[in-house]
């Protein structure tokens, strides 16, 4: 199990954070549902994750395909030409990189740039590769609760209870990953909210995080800018909800929620008030 200092757990290989760590996001494509296209080249991107770490993110996730959604998949090449050059630039600026990516190739190419972390949206199931690439870099791996690309929409979201089902589902990928030989110290889990989810079994999984971390894993918490917190602040069934990027307050919210609750981390798009809210989590915990 990973080192844990009283209910938060630390991630082997990794800075041992004293509160919960901010990851911010940087979004090397056209078609992200939040950010995409501002920072689509290579050096407007590692500005932009220079600027987070400027802002406090504690380490940079960088992807170079969207999963929203009704999203298609881009190809093998355009994907590496995307993401490596930028995870290259960042570690050379020593931030500690993030690699966001189903393909198992891109995650080698990253690594051998400098990431220091894998971050599959799959857990693995998306390519058989991944596994055993991530195992003999001797990485650190983010093990998201998944059921499918979301091509067309929302993929088997139907639950009878989400928590138990989450919370099964991603025991059973933890143990597939173990059994692919990345190490127990190694593995962070992540509820995948927004992935085969409505904003309803979100919150439900929100207000369960404990169940999430009984898993025995550093828990990564990704709510940023999601569907789920535009049905918050929307407030009525019928009411619009406000953009992505006026969504940054109440992901805020989220992230105090679940620093307080013992996440390892939590990934954002806008980091200055989230890192606000996880140093003031940390101080209500430390005046107990």
């Amino acid at each position: 199990m990973s080192k844990q200092t009283g209910r938060r757990r630390h991630l082997a290989g990794l800075t041992a954070w004293d509160r919960c760590a901010v990851m911010g996001v940087v979004n090397v494509t056209p078609d992200s549902f939040s950010d995409g296209g501002r920072f689509f080249d290579t050096t407007a991107a590692i500005k932009h994750g220079l600027d987070l770490v400027s802002e406090g993110a504690d380490l940079v996730d960088v992807g170079g395909e969207s999963t929203r959604p009704g999203a298609t998949r881009v190809d093998e090449d355009e994907e590496l030409r995307r993401v490596v050059p930028v995870v290259r630039g960042l570690a050379s600026e020593g931030v500690t990189v993030s690699v966001d990516t189903m393909r198992a190739s891109v995650a080698e190419q990253a690594l051998a740039a400098g990431a220091a972390l894998v971050n599959d949206v799959s857990g693995g199931l998306a390519d058989p590769r991944m596994i055993p690439v991530v195992a003999d870099a001797g990485a650190p791996f983010v093990v998201m609760h998944w059921r499918g690309l979301l091509e067309g929409g929302n993929v088997r979201g139907t639950y009878t209870d989400v928590v138990t089902e989450v919370v099964d589902e991603l025991h059973a990928r933890v143990e597939a990953v173990l059994d692919g030989g990345i190490a127990l110290d190694r593995i962070v889990v992540d509820p995948g909210l927004g992935f085969s989810k409505d904003a309803e079994h979100d919150l439900v999984l929100l207000a369960h995080l404990d169940r999430l971390l009984a898993l025995g894993h550093p828990l990564l918490v990704a709510a940023s800018r999601k569907r789920f917190l535009g049905r918050v602040l929307a407030g009525r069934p019928e009411a619009t909800p406000p953009p992505a990027r006026e969504r940054d307050a109440a992901t805020a919210a989220v992230s105090a929620l679940a620093a307080h609750a013992g996440a390892w981390a939590v990934r954002v798009h806008q980091v200055r008030a989230t890192a606000d809210a996880v140093r003031v989590a940390r101080a209500v915990e430390g005046a107990r």
